[in-house]
């Protein structure tokens, strides 16, 4: 049954913007934070005009971000283009990033050289297997779905990649391999309404 909000509540979310980590197509989990770039700040704040362009009332909205150093980056450039305080959100740590053990810092062929069996098997079964040391999709989604939960106030909220992709695959009802083949976009913005997810901007 796919993810739902209640009825009445709008969730808005964004995945950080572009890293250098990104750039150098590198894994970025939670323990290899790098800054963002000149286009991922300018990312930043394309969101905030689209979010002005979409929220009824940006004052009223609750903000909150990953605690991870890049996605508050974003947070707080969204903020200051909005002209709210810094300072002006919270952090959840369920928004985090998946974790990727070993893997975090490597290239897509560093992490396969690591362990060619261990790479081959979350290939292709990314949803129950865990990289050692880290989480598997299952994981991310019990966050996910705890965080929705709590949810009592339209929000907008900035996150990861792979948190995303998962949450638009639980609201949509997908299986891990549709959530997996979802783009990692970047200056873009989603809204959430029910179960309905809708990108509401285009990637610079």
């Amino acid at each position: 049954m796919p993810l739902s909000l209640p009825a009445g509540l709008t969730l808005y979310f964004c995945r950080h913007g572009e890293t250098e980590a990104n750039v150098q197509k590198r894994f970025q989990g939670r323990t290899r934070d790098t800054p963002l770039t000149s286009k991922g700040r300018e990312q930043a704040r394309s969101i905030a005009h689209v979010l002005v362009a979409q929220a009824s009332d940006i004052a009223a909205l609750s903000y909150v971000s990953s605690p991870l150093p890049r996605a508050c980056t974003t947070m707080e450039i969204v903020l200051t283009e909005l002209k709210l305080p810094q300072n002006r959100f919270t952090t959840d740590p369920r928004l985090q990033e998946i974790d990727l053990g070993i893997w975090d810092g490597l290239t897509d062929a560093e992490a396969r050289a690591l362990d060619p069996a261990m790479f081959e098997r979350r290939s292709h079964d990314k949803w129950d297997v865990r990289v050692p040391g880290g989480e598997n999709y299952a994981d991310v989604a019990a966050r996910a779905e705890s965080w929705v939960a709590d949810l009592t106030a339209d929000t907008f909220a900035v996150s990861h990649g792979a948190f995303t992709r998962i949450l638009r695959g639980l609201f949509n009802g997908l299986g891990w391999k549709q959530m997996s083949d979802l783009e990692e976009t970047q200056g873009v913005l989603f809204r959430a309404q029910g179960s309905t997810v809708v990108q509401v901007s285009s990637p610079n």
